[in-house]
């Protein structure tokens, strides 16, 4: 199994998901079609098992990073992380956390990720809709990333720079009282930098959390009479975020 993985990998890194056959794999380890059934039962049980195997390297560096006295911060790290290590692979689009609901790398990574904010004085409520936030600006901004480039870009009649540019160009002959706000940003967005992006937008997601977690440690967050950890009203049952009966 180590074998078929590794030469997937191989073979998705080389030319993404289209060079992924069972025929290729087979050619790659010098053996028939019919033996790769031994260990997968078709592509897209290979595709899930090619994504684990990579997430795996993934899981082995988060759990040899020691924590800081600051859980955000540590949150920040393994964000990185992760992104890091999949936008080196483009096939892995938006789908690396995708399989969570069996045990496996991706589940490993949303619980190591969610396990930081166990030292949060959060609800588990509140500990739910952060994770969730988190994962989506990293599953986002790698989704976007693994798009196929424009086919002038594939094919070398532009570069990604100049791609852009024609979309600044456009920006900047459009009416400014109308549009204001796109005048504004154009000349950030023009040439802007991908990962720069990522780390700005989790930079946001984190202060959020961050004051949302000292609001609940002063007590801010929480009425008379509620529950800290459940969010639920003590006497009467009612959850003080949904209003609805616990």
């Amino acid at each position: 199994m180590e074998a078929v993985l590794t030469a997937a990998v191989e073979l998705l890194d080389e030319a993404g998901e289209p060079a992924l056959t069972l025929r290729a794999l087979a050619a790659r380890l010098g053996t028939g079609v019919g033996s790769i059934y031994w260990y997968v039962s078709g592509k897209d049980d290979l595709l899930d098992r090619a994504i684990d195997h990579v997430l795996g390297g993934v899981v082995a560096t988060v759990e040899a990073r020691p924590d800081t006295d600051d859980p955000i911060a540590d949150l920040r790290a393994l964000a990185v992380t992760l992104f890091d290590a999949v936008t080196d692979r483009p096939w892995l689009g938006g789908r690396f956390l995708g399989n969570i609901e069996t045990e496996g790398n991706s589940l490993r990574l949303y619980e190591l990720l969610g396990q930081q904010l166990l030292r949060l004085d959060l609800t588990p409520r509140q500990r739910f809709h952060a994770l969730s936030a988190i994962v989506g600006v990293v599953v986002s901004n790698v989704a976007d990333l693994g798009q196929e480039p424009p086919e002038a870009v594939v094919e070398g009649a532009v570069d990604r720079e100049e791609y852009l540019g024609r979309f600044a160009d456009n920006w900047r002959a459009l009416d400014p009282e109308r549009y204001p706000f796109l005048q504004h940003i154009v000349e950030v967005f023009d040439g802007h930098d991908d990962r720069e992006q990522f780390l700005a937008e989790l930079d946001l997601t984190l202060s959020g959390l961050r004051l949302q977690s000292e609001r609940s440690e002063s007590g801010a967050d929480t009425q008379p009479g509620t529950d800290a950890q459940t969010g639920t009203d003590a006497q009467t049952g009612t959850d003080a975020q949904t209003g609805t009966e616990a």
